[in-house]
């Protein structure tokens, strides 16, 4: 199944993962340390109406605002941009069309920032995420779609006990991310 058919198809708490996931990867941007969202991620296990995601969201924000200092410049800068974007984004209640409509971009935001740290070029992400597939897309592009599709996989047939492992994916990407980063700014040195 396509990434455009799996968050079509999530539920609240998919959709809720999937944002949380892309923008967990992308917290080296923003100056966050590894446990930046943990908090979020704890208020998945709950229901929509259950948990504290709304306060919890905020105190996310203004930490990641804190952390957030100087912005990079260049490539890295706009893929900043694009992370402090998905940030501001997350609707405060975890219900509703606004959250599908922020997994949507949050899926988009992040694979733009893999594909400007990679620097591959110009790729058509819009079918990419509508066939599913990662032929022809660069080893950090691919990566990226896969792990945005495990993750919604993951929570999909495991419900709250899919959080963990859709956390460890995240885990991993963000550690790709975070050598990509080290990568590009070495090489822009």
């Amino acid at each position: 199944m396509s990434l455009e058919e799996l968050i079509a198809q999530a539920d609240e708490r998919g959709l809720a993962a999937s944002g949380v996931a892309c923008l967990d990867r992308c917290v080296p941007l923003l100056g966050g340390d590894d446990e930046a969202l943990r908090p979020l991620w704890g208020t998945l296990a709950e229901g929509p109406d259950d948990g504290d995601w709304g306060e919890v969201l905020r105190q996310t924000r203004e930490k990641l605002d804190a952390a957030a200092g100087e912005a990079a410049g260049g490539c890295a800068g706009e893929a900043a941009e694009l992370a402090r974007g998905m940030l501001a984004t997350a609707p405060l209640d975890r219900s509703g069309p606004a959250l599908r409509q922020w997994a949507d971009g949050c899926s988009d935001g992040a694979l733009r920032i893999h594909l400007l740290l990679d620097g591959a070029g110009d790729v058509d992400l819009d079918a990419a995420r509508r066939e599913g597939c990662a032929d022809g897309l660069s080893p950090l592009l691919a990566a990226e779609l896969r792990r945005q599709t495990a993750v919604l996989e993951l929570v999909a047939a495991h419900g709250a006990a899919g959080l963990r492992s859709a956390l460890e994916v995240s885990t991993e990407g963000r550690r790709v991310l975070r050598a990509a980063v080290s990568r590009r700014s070495r090489r822009d040195a």
